[in-house]
């Protein structure tokens, strides 16, 4: 999604924990046009530090004087039946999961309410924010993924009209994607916590999906093409939901 709003001539930040970003991101970097209007920049930073998350945001919106849309999607998995789920281990998935999320997502509002930008933001839930997979034992982080889908609303809500200031008019959309061929299902698979057959008998289109496959939607979730489009929840999940 990152390097789909580059070739649209975007400067994207991508914000990870790492020291170093993945392999992904400099392959990306170099498949950039050296005359694209567009670029790739990296920040290191935890977005479950508030304070830390700020200051990276607040100095990406000073560059230019402007921060016009936020993709969220911090997100980290355990697999754990419910009856063995440990207190210390809900609190460190939500942390991620949600108030990761939420704060990403403040933290960037309060930088377009600062220069009156009418940005846009898309708020990365999951088909499991809504049911609860087959095969696929995951009950925090399919909770975590439906409070992700509530906040979306809420700050959709209180965002989207302009004020008297002329700050707000920030549109806040979730995307609810289905099963991604990721490192971090692959794992799953690896470690016998999800089994792939039944994941791609579940898909009307009885296959699992690639992240190249949502590079529009994070570019039409962002840009004017969905300009009359806020507190909606878009599932693109092979049509897994819709059975």
């Amino acid at each position: 999604m990152a390097e789909g709003l580059v070739e649209a001539g975007g400067m994207v930040h991508c914000l990870d924990r790492l020291t170093e970003p993945d392999k992904a991101f400099t392959a990306a970097k170099e498949r950039i046009p050296k005359d694209s209007e567009g670029g790739l920049r990296y920040h290191q930073v935890d977005v479950t530090q508030d304070k830390e998350l700020e200051k990276v945001i607040a100095g990406i919106a000073d560059e230019r004087q402007r921060l016009d849309g936020l993709i969220a999607a911090a997100g980290i998995q355990q697999c754990t039946p419910a009856l063995d789920y440990k207190v210390d281990d809900i609190a460190r998935m939500l942390a991620t999961n949600y108030t990761g999320v939420f704060l990403s997502a403040r933290a960037c509002a309060r930088q377009m309410y600062k220069y009156k930008i009418q940005g846009s933001m898309c708020l990365v839930a999951s088909m499991s924010g809504t049911i609860a997979n087959r095969g696929f034992v995951a009950p925090v982080y399919n909770s975590s993924k439906a409070a992700v889908l509530q906040l979306t609303r809420c700050l959709a809500m209180e965002w989207g009209r302009v004020d008297e200031d002329g700050g707000g008019g920030i549109r806040v959309n979730s995307l609810s994607p289905g099963h991604i061929m990721t490192p971090m299902v692959e794992e799953n698979f690896q470690r016998g916590e999800a089994d792939r057959d039944e994941w791609e008998n579940n898909s009307m289109l009885g296959r699992l999906s690639t992240p190249e496959e949502y590079k529009a939607v994070g570019l039409f979730l962002l840009s004017r093409a969905s300009s009359y489009m806020t507190g909606h929840d878009l599932k693109v999940d092979g049509g897994t939901t819709a059975w």
